[in-house]
């Protein structure tokens, strides 16, 4: 009988060195509506959270943002508001206290719908989506 050959685990192969995880694409960003969205869910509001959410609308927030981090900022503005789509809402429109890092010179917020039409509200820094409320009941801004 020969001797066994044992399975050798594959060679890590990286320029980070071994156990560093790169970016997927690491060219330098000029058009950030070329780019995917990164969602931020760390400023959002209470009362206007996942709590505020039956399980059925938690799991539509999670599709929305997975069907949404496939495409890229410029097909988001492009597509229908009430569908994938984003609108922007004045400021003075919203009813909720509005958190105090987010300065005076913000004067519109934009609009993400994730369960039929309800809307994620928040604000954009470069690819990165700051969810701030999640409104399922329809009382942050009036939807007339």
């Amino acid at each position: 009988m020969g001797k066994k050959k044992r399975i050798q685990p594959p060679k890590i192969r990286s320029s980070l060195g071994q156990g560093r995880i790169a970016e997927p694409s690491a060219e330098k960003i000029l058009n950030y509506d070329q780019s995917h969205p990164v969602f931020c869910l760390r400023y959002l509001q209470g009362g206007f959270d996942l709590e505020a959410c039956d399980l059925r609308k938690q799991a539509d927030f999670a599709k929305a943002l997975w069907k949404r981090s496939k495409m890229t900022w410029r097909e988001i503005w492009s597509a229908d508001r009430h569908g994938l789509g984003a609108e922007k809402i004045a400021r003075e429109s919203i009813k909720a206290p509005i958190p105090i890092h987010i300065t005076e010179d913000v004067n519109f917020f934009i609009a993400l719908r994730f369960s039929g039409k309800a809307p994620m509200v928040g604000y954009r820094i470069r690819d990165i989506f700051h969810v701030i409320w999640l409104d399922p009941n329809f009382k942050l801004y009036d939807h007339g």
